[in-house]
């Protein structure tokens, strides 16, 4: 179930904060409990036994990992068997392909579906038993507690993803007000706005550049792609990530930010400081560190920095596209710590070179992310480098973009960079407006609603992670 859909809107969401608010402040988990059990199963009910058999293990496995003195037995163990479920359903045709090419074996593949979320309601598992394993928090006694915090539907199947110190206290005690509920119905109507309105919008013509036969891609058509799939991208998963906070704002959760104008950085490492801060922190937490970061030598930190960008590509997907693309960031971000080009420079013509040359090597990730295979990124690449002439160059860019989708282009530019924060905040605070803001949120609702009614076009591109 989409948050982005009418189902959701005015069915799902609607009944879940009845039935939590007017219940008992004891029973509001199991309201909530059972709602995010319901929403898993809503798309497929068959993987809710997966959900079911993780909350079990890693219940199990945490108080294991308190109770033995082979805590780091039990941890091993308990992880294992997470990774297991994960590389089963998420990689084991993809280890199957290779294999295949690589000895010319038959071996069958096993075409089963991706479970919704997988890739992180795993991450925040392992954080779970890490976090027990360190003495950071307490095995949690109560296995419908611990259910919660790993199937809760507001961040359930596109994060950000939550670690389990982060809200333990929420889960057990938290409080809900007015105030909160408001700030939560307004970020969600932000990140609704973003995925359905721009989002959405770009990703019709992101489509079409992607789709179309590399003979007949011109070098306009393949730079219109390459600047509008970052655009996509980050108005669709940020987007995601608002609804996600509103609605843990609604419930009275508070979540950690998960973007944060990614596309002004002037280096790889910010942008990674930038780009889903959750999944960055979760691998310098849970996987950079104990490598050892960066206390045993340079080269030993390079080597730990590029480990984390292999894996933080293979978590995206099983292909070689999300692993090269995992590299090629971590190739930029060992050589801007090697030669320190990720430092602030006193230079201001430096600092522009500096947003370019993120902007280029980001672009270029993101065609490899995006595109059917390597070879296909290698052919946009090239054309979009003009490498080599169009041969049938008959689409011109009048075929791919409209003008009203130059309108909203402009406008996913003007809010990639963070304009408003330069309002001073007595006037963004002011009464005016505030009924001003409240104004344009409710327009851009009746707008969401309108282009969700008119049309039944509405991806979500993190779905497959």
């Amino acid at each position: 179930m989409l948050f982005s859909s009418l189902t959701f809107l005015f069915v799902f969401l609607p009944i879940v904060l009845i039935s939590y608010y007017l219940v008992k402040p004891t029973l509001r988990n199991s309201v909530l409990l059972f709602a995010s059990l319901f929403f898993y199963a809503w798309g497929e009910p068959t993987y809710l036994i997966i959900m079911l058999a993780t909350i079990a293990i890693n219940y199990i496995g945490a108080r294991c990992i308190e109770a033995f003195s082979q805590k780091g037995l039990a941890l091993a163990g308990t992880i294992a068997l997470d990774l297991a479920f994960l590389g089963y359903f998420k990689y084991y045709d993809f280890f199957i392909d290779n294999i295949n090419k690589l000895f010319h074996s038959n071996i069958d593949f096993i075409h089963v579906a991706l479970p919704i979320g997988i890739s992180f309601y795993t991450f925040q598992s392992i954080s779970y038993l890490v976090d027990v394993y360190r003495g950071d928090v307490k095995a949690q006694k109560d296995i419908y507690k611990l259910a919660l915090y790993i199937c809760l539907f507001p961040q359930l199947i596109a994060g950000p993803i939550v670690k389990y110190h982060d809200v333990e206290e929420q889960i057990n005690d938290r409080s809900e007000d007015f105030a909160k509920f408001k700030q939560g119905v307004r970020r969600f109507i932000i990140g609704l706005s973003k995925k359905v309105l721009i989002a959405n919008t770009l990703a019709v013509v992101v489509d079409k550049v992607y789709g179309m036969e590399i003979d007949f891609l011109s070098t306009s058509a393949a730079w219109l792609g390459a600047i509008l799939y970052p655009l996509q991208l980050f108005f669709d998963f940020s987007g995601y990530s608002d609804m996600a906070i509103g609605l843990g704002l609604m419930f009275g959760f508070t979540f950690k930010e998960n973007f944060n104008f990614p596309y002004i950085s002037k280096s790889i490492t910010e942008f990674w400081r930038r780009w889903h801060i959750s999944l960055s922190t979760w691998f310098k937490e849970y996987l950079y560190i104990p490598l050892g970061g960066n206390r045993k030598g340079s080269k030993r930190q390079l080597a730990n920095i590029g480990i984390v960008f292999f894996f933080t590509g293979m978590w995206h997907g099983a292909s070689w596209n999300f692993i090269i693309w995992g590299m090629w960031h971590g190739l930029f971000n060992i050589i801007e710590k090697a030669t320190g080009w990720n430092k602030d420079k006193d230079n201001k013509g430096l600092t522009i070179l500096q947003h370019i040359y993120t902007l280029f090597v980001v672009m270029i990730g993101w065609i490899m992310f995006r595109a059917d295979s390597m070879s296909h990124a290698w052919r946009i690449i090239r054309r979009l480098l003009y490498i080599k002439p169009c041969e049938k160059d008959i689409y011109d860019l009048g075929y791919y973009i409209t003008t009203n989708t130059w309108y909203f282009l402009l406008i996913a530019i003007l809010l990639s960079v963070p304009l408003l924060d330069k309002i001073p905040v007595h006037i963004k605070e002011g009464r005016i407006s505030n009924i001003a803001t409240n104004c344009v949120l409710v327009a851009l609702f009746a707008l969401c609603i309108s282009s969700l009614v008119a049309s039944s076009y509405n991806p979500f591109i993190y779905f497959r992670f």
